[in-house]
């Protein structure tokens, strides 16, 4: 890669732009132009699972970044489906959809609190977390078990409980995805999806998890690339100046960081493009850039040299690069030095992950078991993190089949004489899921049918095990009772 040359009179513009991105680049260990932006002013990193081998070479890896520079660093670290931390193995902590099934708060503040340790002495200063969204579609595609459920008032108390816990260990919350993601039925990692709301349902349902969380003194709020017709028009939100400056700033009053949700996705990439995109947000009133895993050394150029253009062609003005620096400087300041040393292993996720288990029917003692895992492709934004049963119950034989490939007599046949348990997740989107669980069923009754999604869709008279998440916590709790010998609360209770 040729050496980056800027006109010397030009150098302050040049580091504001960059001062508002947040990159990407593979490896567990940051390359050379990582390093030397970071030392040009660049705003911070965003890691991603492939970045993650373990804590202590994540310690190792933000200490280098924070020798070059003083970055954000930042992930998605929700617990649940979503992790970054625990990418290669699943996570200790079930999500918010298991949080929200048991709906103590305080059990939510402590679980985040843990996550905020967990993050905080691995040197990551934000998280991009907890999801505020009230997921009121159920076949959404991209929200789902990240959210704390479907009634607004809910998702709101443990939106404020999980900001608590997370800033408690000097962990900055990005409260997610503004104006809110959970009436979508499209994914924004593909396309820009279409929240049908009119301004003053808007209020009512999606905004008041966003209110509550600034009312909490949340550090950062993320964008989504959402088209809300009655506030954005034909343009997602996170380059709308009607929802971020008019909205977020003006009607609700919030001063902290916002951040994008990442450029890279399709809903930007496919309409205004990826440098386009950065313009067009900062404009809109967005202080630090997602740019996603996609951008590369000259991408990441380009754009700042887009927004440089930008600024001396009068499309950006120069205030809103140096209101986004004041901001990011006071997230900064307030984030402190990271601390060090190795994380006390917690109890709380899989204390969490049991309490919100529930049980419909009775689980016979197993005998010889066969685990039949119904495969769902991984979405975007939760990835390959691996879920299951295959590492949690020794004593069972465990297949994993694809619903479209399943061979269901020869299953059948296999289980004879023997307990059969079926996993899904979120067989309520997948007809073919359905249909072999159901087939299954028709000879075999007895057997147990566990949902590792959400609970939506239940074949009738089948002992059914709901977990709220495929989290590893989640997982465990399930084979605890599955095994007999769970510590959780009698059938059909938390």
């Amino acid at each position: 890669m040729s050496e980056h040359i800027a006109d010397p009179s030009d150098q302050g513009l040049r580091r504001l732009a960059a001062g508002t991105l947040l990159v990407a680049f593979q490896g567990v260990t940051p390359p050379e132009w990582v390093l030397r932006e970071l030392a040009g002013g660049l705003g911070g990193v965003t890691l991603f699972g492939f970045n993650v081998a373990d804590p202590a070479q994540l310690s190792t890896l933000t200490a280098r970044l924070r020798e070059a520079g003083d970055p954000v660093i930042s992930l998605d670290e929700e617990g649940g489906d979503v992790t970054r931390l625990d990418y290669h193995v699943g996570s200790p902590y079930p999500g918010n959809a298991a949080l929200g099934a048991v709906d103590d708060v305080e059990l939510t503040r402590r679980v985040y609190r843990s996550i905020g340790d967990d993050l905080a002495r691995c040197g990551v200063n934000l998280d991009m977390a907890p999801s505020a969204d009230v997921n009121t579609a159920d076949d959404n595609p991209v929200i789902g078990t990240r959210s704390f459920g479907p009634d607004t008032a809910l998702v709101a108390r443990h939106t404020v409980a999980a900001v608590h816990g997370l800033q408690s260990a000097q962990v900055a919350a990005c409260v997610k995805h503004f104006p809110g993601h959970g009436a979508t039925r499209q994914d924004s990692h593909l396309e820009i999806p279409l929240v049908d709301a009119s301004i003053e349902l808007l209020r009512e349902r999606e905004l008041a998890p966003f209110r509550a969380a600034i009312g909490a003194g949340t550090k950062s709020i993320m964008t989504a690339h959402v088209r809300v017709p009655a506030l954005t028009g034909t343009a997602p939100a996170t380059l709308s100046a009607a929802a971020l400056t008019g909205l977020l700033r003006g009607e609700m009053g919030y001063d902290g960081v916002v951040v994008t949700d990442a450029l890279d996705m399709r809903a930007i990439t496919e309409s205004v493009g990826l440098a386009g995109g950065a313009v067009l947000s900062l404009a809109a009133g967005a202080d630090l850039l997602c740019l996603g895993p996609l951008p590369t050394e000259d991408d990441v150029r380009r754009i700042v040299d887009e927004i440089v253009a930008a600024v001396r062609d009068g499309r950006l003005p120069a205030a809103r690069l140096e209101a986004a620096a004041e901001r990011v400087a006071r997230l900064r300041a307030w984030s402190g030095t990271p601390r060090t040393g190795r994380a006390e292993e917690s109890v709380i996720g899989l204390t969490a992950a049991r309490r919100a288990v529930t049980l419909t029917g009775s689980a016979s003692p197993l005998v010889d078991p066969l685990v039949v895992e119904v495969d769902t492709p991984p979405t975007i934004a939760v990835g390959d993190v691996p879920w299951g049963f295959a590492l949690l119950m020794p004593q069972a034989e465990v297949v994993r089949v694809r619903p479209e490939a399943a061979d269901v007599p020869a299953i059948l046949e296999r289980a004879v004489g023997r307990s059969l348990v079926v996993v899904v997740k979120d067989a309520h989107r997948y007809e073919s899921s359905q249909t072999v669980v159901s087939a299954l069923l028709a000879t075999r009754p007895d057997a147990t049918v566990v949902e590792m999604g959400l609970p939506i869709w239940r074949p009738e008279g089948a002992t059914y095990l709901a977990t709220y998440g495929a989290a590893r916590a989640n997982a465990q709790a399930a084979a605890e009772i599955l095994a007999g010998h769970s510590s959780t609360a009698p059938a059909g209770s938390r």
